[in-house]
């Protein structure tokens, strides 16, 4: 009889077990970019980072969103720094960089050299990436706006990752999210960056293959 029981428990406990969903693992997610993604002038917990991870856990992601930002880095800086900005194990790459590389007026074909060397070595690493592009200032012309512009998309497409065409989308021109300098946002802008790439970061983490 005590065969029986043990017999039956243990048929139950197998039918929970191969029914029940599997945990699914922690993803760690690499914000790398300047000062946009360090949080530049605004107060503990209000960077992008933070807050994109305090959307995404809400929405019952379990991630961990580490912030590689660096203020004032250009692309040239970025791939220098890459592979011990972004540790083994990481999951996804918000890569967003080139801003202050445009403010300098730099020729926009060694940005799109750094950022596709960065996404190579990415791509080598078999770490996916969320692209985050910019636009020019209008004071630097057309030519340069359409040379700078248009680079972040080509990428993209070459390296078939995903994309989300401007990291201040929603932000850039409005005093009301920005701070005094009218160029960083405000932990108000932060908060409708985070809400318009939300989408775009939910749909590359359900793109994410199985973790091997």
């Amino acid at each position: 009889m005590a065969f029986k029981h043990l017999t039956a428990f243990v048929a139950l406990f197998l039918a929970f077990v191969l029914t029940s969903p599997v945990r699914a693992e922690q993803v760690q997610i690499v914000g790398f970019g300047d000062s946009l993604m360090a949080g530049f002038g605004l107060a503990p917990g209000e960077a992008f980072t933070e807050r994109l991870q305090a959307a995404l856990r809400a929405k019952g992601y379990d991630v961990v969103v580490a912030n590689a930002g660096v203020s004032g880095d250009t692309s040239s800086g970025g791939r220098a720094r890459l592979d011990w900005s972004v540790p083994d194990g990481t999951r996804l790459v918000v890569l967003e960089l080139g801003g202050n590389d445009m403010l300098r007026g730099i020729d926009p074909q060694m940005i799109e050299d750094n950022l596709d060397k960065m996404l190579a070595r990415l791509k080598e690493r078999k770490i996916p990436v969320l692209l985050a592009g910019m636009l020019a200032a209008p004071n630097l012309g057309h030519a340069y706006g359409e040379a700078f512009g248009t680079l972040y998309p080509r990428l993209a497409e070459k390296y078939g990752v995903a994309f989300y065409p401007f990291f201040l989308d929603g932000v850039a021109g409005n005093p009301a999210l920005q701070l005094e300098d009218k160029m960083h946002p405000n932990a108000k802008g932060i908060d409708v960056i985070v809400e318009r790439i939300l989408p775009a970061v939910e749909k590359a983490i359900k793109a994410l293959p199985a973790k091997s």
